[in-house]
């Protein structure tokens, strides 16, 4: 997102970041970006930025993330509600026009109807992951009915694309691939997700920034093509012609939902076409791996 906002010479970007897992070999090496390794949980670190410049639009990604990390971390996962408080209070004392978070595709929990709506949000989950992002969103509602601050939330599933932590399957497994390592799946394979390709997610938050539209709303941001996760493994090994085999781990016991489709009506009138396939999406991920 920094890279697309900063490409408008309009824009001053500023990149809040702890680096937990990102790099910052990621963040753009231009004028109008600046980056500052601070925490949002830490409200004197994000206090002595966002008082000392005045920011019209904040967006809220901060989150501790990947499955693994967030169940063996609970209580780490939970501190982000200092962050999501944080940036409430603060964007309200500083005069921002509006904020755009982050959140997921795990607030709907394991989902008993489909394709997944935004006004249907189920709260089953029990997750310290999909509760702080389900806490997150009512902070932002609750915000704007107190004080007028408006908010857009982005629910994500599964975005993909260049530069990407392998925290996250797809670029693990493609990784994986290229050396011709195991890709290894917990259970049967069988549980469903879609995935976006980074440059449909970029396109929608974009428009929605530039054409001040869907504020003070909600939605899903992804693809509404299912795939399996056996299929997927397959799809990269076949994409990659790769030598590598499937293994199968146990099942985790918990935090892998059995299936995702969301309902993206909502995204598709802001993008104005089809959403990028998983195969032409590999082959532009593969494209910049030979690039650099």
């Amino acid at each position: 997102m920094a890279h697309r906002l900063v490409a408008d010479q309009d824009n001053m970007v500023v990149v809040i970041d702890n680096l937990l897992t990102g790099s910052k070999s990621n963040i753009p090496t231009v004028e109008n970006c600046k980056f500052i390794r601070a925490d949002c949980n830490c409200f004197e670190d994000l206090a002595s930025v966002m008082t000392s410049i005045s920011f019209d639009y904040v967006f809220h990604y901060a989150a501790v993330v990947g499955v693994e990390r967030t169940l063996q971390n609970p209580m780490t996962v939970l501190r982000d509600a200092r962050g999501i408080e944080n940036i409430v209070s603060l964007s309200r004392s500083t005069g921002v026009c509006r904020i755009f978070y982050a959140s997921s595709s795990e607030v709907y929990g394991e989902s008993t109807s489909f394709p997944q709506r935004e006004l249907t949000t189920p709260l089953n989950s029990k997750l310290p992951y999909s509760v702080i992002k389900n806490l997150g969103e009512a902070y932002l509602r609750s915000a704007f009915q107190d004080y007028d601050l408006p908010y857009t939330i982005f629910r994500f599933f599964n975005t993909y694309g260049p530069l990407q932590s392998k925290d996250f399957v797809l670029p693990r497994f493609l990784s994986r691939a290229l050396t011709g390592e195991p890709l290894t799946i917990f259970g049967d394979g069988l549980q469903t997700r879609t995935f976006c390709y980074i440059d449909d997610n970029l396109d929608v938050v974009q428009k929605i920034l530039y054409e001040n539209v869907f504020v003070n709303e909600v939605l899903n941001i992804g693809s509404d093509v299912e795939c399996t996760i056996i299929d997927l493994a397959k799809t990269i090994i076949e994409t990659t012609n790769s030598s590598s085999k499937i293994i199968h781990l146990p099942a985790l016991a918990e935090g892998d939902m059995n299936r995702r489709l969301p309902d993206i009506s909502k995204m598709r009138s802001v993008l104005g076409r089809d959403p990028i396939l998983l195969r032409e999406g590999l082959k532009r991920m593969l494209s910049s791996v030979s690039t650099t």
